[in-house]
């Protein structure tokens, strides 16, 4: 079969082709679940020679470990309560959602459980069956890691001096318990101590426990050890049963409120834009001659836009993005624009790069961009990345 590429589409058509394709996809895959669950209520992976569902899936059927272990689960879980293919065709819920709750669904509660958690995603679930069936605290630990085997021109992929510090009540967590046997999801990550280079990074996973109960683990060297030890040592008057949760709270709270001074000028006491350095009454940049953003407008712009990126697409949706986090100008400083809060706003990093291709196109980012006007790129769409990252 010869797939035609869409090269040749417009973007609305590409747009309605993939929404169509979606949901042709959803339709698919909740039909595939409700053959899966008759073909192994019938057991006919048996009859073709295999000893489990699985091994069918992933030799016949061609899917991977996970695309299997997904399916096969919400088959098992469809077949007992066959609303989750209804919801499965919606797209209010995905096979790892429903391998989520599928352990907790019973006659009594599947039909509240299952309609709380429509249109959720990954991490909502987890919070939401943390809330409904809570976990006991984790208790704090610190083991060391064994040093990992070298190949031949490879990297270690750990410091020899690496632990791993399990941490309970905090606000991210690991997804996979020590000796859970259960295939984890791409982006879980996996309890086993590293013992080759090829095991891939850890990434701390969201784990909720119980309501505002979370576990966290990660991995650290040894001075970030001795470091949290003499933080429980010099807090004992404070803390004295020595909670790490308690600990490393205080430390990001004076972090943050460390950054905030750095990157946006946050103070306890703000002078006015006419008092800050650099401000519109100062000798200064002046208000239209500078790209300088006076503090009290950085202040102002990162309350308002709430610390997040302000684009807004055309149907409505607000970017989510917290991270690389830039001022720039709505209209821009290179045709005038001032540093003022009705003209500064935030955008993460891709939308700033996303509207200056657009207003500059192939002209690229020239230094004086005045040979654009108005009447050439709308003011909406004139994107300047002005401030660093917050």
């Amino acid at each position: 079969m010869v797939m035609q590429l869409p090269v040749t589409l417009s973007d609305g058509d590409l747009t309605a082709a993939m929404n169509r394709l979606v949901r042709s996809e959803r339709q698919t895959t909740a039909e595939l679940i409700a053959h899966l669950a008759e073909f192994e209520a019938r057991r006919l992976h048996l009859a073709a020679g295999f000893e489990s569902l699985f091994l069918y899936c992933t030799q016949v059927l061609r899917l991977s470990e996970h695309e299997a272990y997904n399916r096969i689960e919400a088959a098992r879980a469809a077949r007992r309560y066959p609303r989750i293919l209804e919801l499965l065709a919606e797209g209010a819920m995905n096979l790892t959602t429903v391998r989520l709750l599928s352990p907790h669904l019973t006659d009594e509660n599947q039909g509240p459980l299952l309609t709380e958690a429509s249109g959720m995603s990954k991490r909502d679930v987890e919070k939401l069956l943390a809330r409904h069936f809570p976990s006991p605290d984790a208790a704090f630990s610190i083991r060391k890691l064994p040093t990992p085997r070298l190949d031949s021109g490879a990297p270690a992929a750990r410091a020899s001096g690496s632990t791993v510090a399990d941490v309970g009540n905090l606000g991210l967590a690991s997804a996979a318990a020590a000796g859970n046997t259960t295939p984890p999801d791409s982006d879980d990550v996996q309890s086993a101590p590293v013992t080759t280079i090829a095991a891939p990074a850890r990434r701390e996973v969201l784990r909720p426990l119980a309501e505002d109960r979370y576990e966290i683990r990660f991995t650290a060297s040894s001075a970030v050890c001795e470091k949290l030890r003499e933080a429980r040592d010099l807090l004992r008057h404070a803390i004295p049963g020595g909670d790490t949760g308690e600990i490393i709270e205080r430390a990001l709270t004076s972090l943050l409120e460390e950054l905030a001074r750095k990157k946006f000028a946050a103070a306890s006491r703000p002078r006015t834009g006419s008092e800050a350095p650099g401000g519109f009454g100062s000798s200064g940049p002046s208000e239209g001659s500078s790209r300088h953003i006076p503090a009290a407008v950085k202040r102002t712009v990162w309350v308002r836009d709430a610390g997040r990126c302000a684009f807004v697409a055309r149907n409505g949706r607000r970017c989510e993005a917290r991270g690389f986090i830039e001022f720039h100008h709505v209209h821009p400083y290179a045709v005038g624009g001032p540093p003022t809060t009705g003209n500064i706003e935030l955008r993460c990093r891709a939308h700033n790069a996303y509207e200056a291709d657009l207003f500059y196109g192939d002209l690229g980012r020239p230094e004086d961009a005045s040979i654009r006007t108005d009447d050439q790129a709308p003011a909406q769409l004139v994107p300047e990345r002005v401030g660093s990252d917050l």
